[in-house]
């Protein structure tokens, strides 16, 4: 895609953060008949297990406050356990799971105040050095700058066919956009984070002079 500058998490990054301790599938507030897994699909379980990282990388990358991170993604899960049984095939299970994060981010969204920069200090739970361990934390921290200053709409196209490597009909679909809209929304939130690249290449490269 041509908008990734060197040091920033490219397509398919993991999310560096590891799940929380304190979340598992039993500390959600489940029925004691949900995990029995529906035919073809995985358990509620399986899917906690497989794609939390994900749910919760998404949830930061949408604009959620670090704070309310962990109960974001519970509230994800709780979905995907009333909902799986619906889940039909027409998409893969992880533009699903974008588009409940999607609307889950919007909800806390709205009852949070602005704070595009708290915990953005936090570092990866474990990394090869303390040295690739701080280059790590510092390009997130950059990344989740970059993208807080993206207009909502724009930045989750922008997470789902850039950073998640979703076809933009797909990710369309679950704007619900028209195809053409999409391709030009996506040319505009390029624009605005190549942008905001070079804005924050000039800012270090400023506080570098002597």
């Amino acid at each position: 895609a041509g908008v990734f500058f060197d040091g920033l998490p490219g397509p398919g990054a993991p999310s560096c953060t590891g799940r929380p301790p304190s979340m598992t599938v039993a500390s959600l507030p489940l029925e004691p008949e949900a995990d029995q897994p529906v035919a073809g699909l995985l358990s509620v379980e399986q899917t906690y297990n497989q794609h939390f990282d994900f749910v919760w990388l998404s949830l930061r990358r949408l604009g959620v406050a670090p704070a309310l991170l962990d109960d974001a993604a519970q509230d994800v899960f709780v979905v995907v356990h009333r909902r799986l049984d619906e889940f039909e095939h027409r998409s893969e299970l992880k533009t699903w799971l974008f588009a409940i994060a999607l609307r889950t981010a919007r909800a806390y969204r709205r009852r949070q105040q602005p704070s595009p920069t708290e915990g953005l200090e936090q570092l990866p739970a474990a990394g090869p050095t303390p040295h690739d361990a701080l280059a790590q934390a510092e390009a997130l921290r950059v990344m989740d700058a970059i993208l807080a200053e993206m207009d909502h709409e724009r930045r989750a196209l922008f997470i789902m066919v850039e950073l998640e490597q979703i076809a933009v009909p797909e990710a369309a679909q679950v704007l619900g956009l028209k195809l053409n809209t999409a391709y030009s929304r996506l040319r505009l939130a390029r624009d605005d984070f190549n942008a905001s690249v070079k804005r924050h290449r000039a800012r270090d490269q400023w506080k570098q002079k002597p």
